[in-house]
């Protein structure tokens, strides 16, 4: 079932949804809107040529814990060269709009990440909700990812890389500082099979509210 939003601040029961996540339409980009969405492991995603916005809530969620992400030999080879440097939160909106434009992806058909998104996400960012993750070399800006951060989550929404591996750096580096300050989760939306090497597996809908309200996995200590 796909639910018809309006202009009240509210949403569904995203497990009356279709199989692929979708559950509604419609509705704002507005801060409160989204900050609803993403504290219940809703996000939107549309096609911003076509339509209306869509809302997706699968409850089959891809996840890479930040303790279980994989680092191959090739990639902590690289990272021992000391070529690129890492930041966080260093320049927010021209990751967002690398996202947006790198290998044309503004200009396909059913592209999703247009100026209407850009905005919303900038503001959350100037609020505090959304950060960023830079790869330089030198002072060139050659990969990076952004995305939500609701409690001690991190809800992933696009990367880019202009040079090999530049996303790939922009991840594990996310997922060393979430480790090192007590994150639990890293939220890849959508499975890739390059995610999946990194370490991504499935959890339940439910198993995610759970880390996303502040739970911990088995085994865990109460104060990592």
């Amino acid at each position: 079932m796909v639910f018809q939003l309006n202009e009240e601040i509210a949403f569904p029961d995203p497990r009356l949804g279709e199989d692929s996540g979708l559950f509604a339409v419609g509705g704002d980009l507005s801060t409160e809107r989204l900050l609803l969405a993403y504290s219940h492991g809703i996000f939107p995603w549309f096609s911003f040529r076509h339509g209306q916005i869509q809302w997706f809530c699968p409850m089959q969620r891809f996840v890479i814990f930040p303790k279980e992400i994989h680092v191959s030999h090739s990639m902590r080879t690289l990272f021992r060269k000391e070529k690129y440097r890492m930041s966080i939160n260093r320049d927010f909106p021209q990751v967002i709009r690398n996202c947006s434009t790198v290998n044309g992806r503004v200009n396909e058909e059913y592209a999703w990440l247009g100026d209407d998104i850009i905005k919303a996400y900038t503001r959350l960012h100037e609020l505090g909700y959304a950060a960023s993750v830079e790869v330089w070399e030198g002072e060139r800006l050659v990969g990076g990812l952004y995305g939500v951060t609701i409690g001690r989550a991190f809800v992933g929404e696009s990367m880019f890389s202009l040079v090999p591996s530049g996303s790939k750096m922009a991840l594990i580096y996310l997922a060393a500082f979430l480790e090192q300050h007590g994150g639990t989760l890293i939220d890849c939306q959508i499975r890739t099979p390059h995610l999946e090497t990194m370490g991504g597996r499935y959890i339940s809908y439910d198993e995610y509210l759970y880390l996303l309200r502040g739970g911990y996995k088995a085994g865990e200590e109460d104060n990592p």
